[in-house]
């Protein structure tokens, strides 16, 4: 499956944005976990969230639980992360990904990967 996210920008802190991450040629729902990962300027790559392949399990970094969503839209073909009371640590490149488990919480747990969209949130 190929992965294309969109959605990223410039935004203030306080601000919200949501993020896609659309599948061409298959759909997520029943076939795939998607999560998404962002990495920050000098920093390692790390988790934000992930959706189960069955659609109706979600976990977060402790870092943007309660602040970050992750849904399905009804064709199962693009998942979202939204995202709210952005701070300036969010910015980051984020990439979503898919995998064939049920579920992931590790990189190493996703074989199909995006390009990558920057956030930049501003204070």
């Amino acid at each position: 499956v190929q992965l294309q996210a969109s959605g990223g920008g410039l935004v203030q802190a306080g601000d919200s944005l949501r993020l896609s991450c659309t599948a061409s040629g298959r759909t997520f729902k029943r076939r795939y976990a998607v999560g998404w990962f962002r990495q920050a300027p000098g920093k390692e790559r790390e988790f934000v969230g992930c959706l189960s392949w069955s659609g109706d399990r979600t976990d977060y970094a402790d870092s943007v639980k309660g602040r970050f969503a992750i849904s399905m839209n009804n064709a199962g073909n693009t998942v979202y992360l939204q995202m709210n009371s952005l701070k300036s640590d969010d910015t980051a490149v984020y990439y979503c990904a898919a995998s064939n488990y049920d579920f992931g919480l590790y990189e190493a747990d996703y074989s199909y990967w995006g390009q990558g969209t920057l956030v930049t949130v501003s204070s």
